[in-house]
């Protein structure tokens, strides 16, 4: 018998590769001159009903100017200090963002920083002058890096979460005005995947505490798993989406896929699926689901795939949704 992922893979097939150049998943009526369907999710989750949909601008080419003009397409509201999120990786990390991507990319974007926060399983990075000499190593200083809770941090309050009521956010988070969430997704060994969500949710909670919190070593007293993990990166997604408002946008770069996150570093599993492209929104909930259909959809996502199910990985997306914090619905734009 086929399964829900399986019949909306073979259903949205042609229409996508129309569109896009993919063979994504999904279904639905061309909506605009651009012929650029609505898709549906991949996962047997609900699917939000109803005809509201988010964009989610693609390119399938990886390079600084597609990276830039995905930018243009999102980034009204982007004003004052801008924070840019990147996951810079452990020393010598095989499969972390091109740096002459990123530095063409942060060169176009006024009074921009790059930030970053300390990590809470030990390492390098664990410490702000470990960080820092892990940042030399792999080649962030072309411009200011940003260690957010080099002074400690702040309670962001999460309003109506799953488990938590605050996470403590790197205290320098509160400086900027605006975030970018500059997104490596891949694979990851406790997540299923990282996406938009996981960049913030964890990456700009404090070392000391806020990632303590979101694993679920203070509430539970041991490292949370499967979709519970989900539902606490969730609720810390939501409280840094509500501090920035509108203010704040999200670009997944889907180059160098493995089903390791950039935190393991040299330990990092070889991709075995080509690179797909970068999709940029304003809705963290869209841009994570229409990659997640871009995996499922391939080819040669099968361990990918594994990695994410094996982990409940799909519970990031139906408790995004549950919170409100945006559209499992979307229209594919290719630019």
């Amino acid at each position: 018998m086929m399964n829900r992922r399986d019949f909306v893979k073979l259903a949205g097939a042609t229409a996508l590769t129309l569109a896009t150049g993919l063979p994504l998943t999904g279904c639905g009526e061309n909506k605009s001159a651009a012929n650029t369907p609505t898709v549906e999710p991949t996962s047997d989750q609900p699917i939000v009903s109803g005809d509201a949909s988010s964009k989610v601008f693609f390119s399938k080419t990886i390079d600084a100017d597609h990276l830039i003009n995905l930018y243009k397409k999102i980034n009204g509201s982007i004003e004052g200090r801008v924070a840019i999120k990147v996951h810079t990786g452990e020393p010598h990390g095989p499969n972390i963002l091109s740096r002459d991507m990123v530095k063409a990319f942060q060169s176009t974007i006024p009074n921009s920083t790059i930030i970053e926060a300390n990590v809470a399983f030990g390492g390098p990075r664990s410490t702000v002058e470990g960080h820092r000499r892990v940042l030399e190593t792999n080649g962030w200083t072309f411009c200011p890096v940003d260690i957010i809770d080099a002074d400690g941090d702040v309670n962001f309050p999460v309003n109506g979460g799953l488990h938590l009521s605050e996470v403590a956010m790197g205290a320098h988070l509160t400086n900027y005005d605006s975030l970018i969430v500059l997104t490596h997704f891949k694979g990851h060994s406790m997540g299923g995947f990282g996406g938009s969500l996981k960049n913030i949710a964890i990456g700009c909670a404090s070392g000391a505490v806020g990632k303590r919190q979101v694993h679920g070593l203070i509430d539970y007293g041991r490292w949370v798993t499967g979709a519970l993990l989900m539902e606490m990166m969730a609720d810390s997604g939501k409280a840094i989406c509500d501090h920035f408002g509108d203010r704040i946008v999200f670009i997944n770069v889907m180059n160098r896929l493995s089903v390791d996150c950039d935190c393991a570093g040299t330990r990092a599993a070889a991709p075995t699926m080509a690179d797909i492209g970068i999709a940029a929104s304003t809705d963290i909930l869209a841009v994570d689901q229409a990659c997640v259909d871009m995996v499922y959809a391939a080819a040669d996502g099968r361990d990918l795939v594994e990695r994410i199910e094996s982990r409940e990985g799909l519970r990031q997306l139906s408790a995004m949704e549950e919170l409100g914090m945006g559209s499992r619905r979307y229209e594919m734009i290719t630019v």
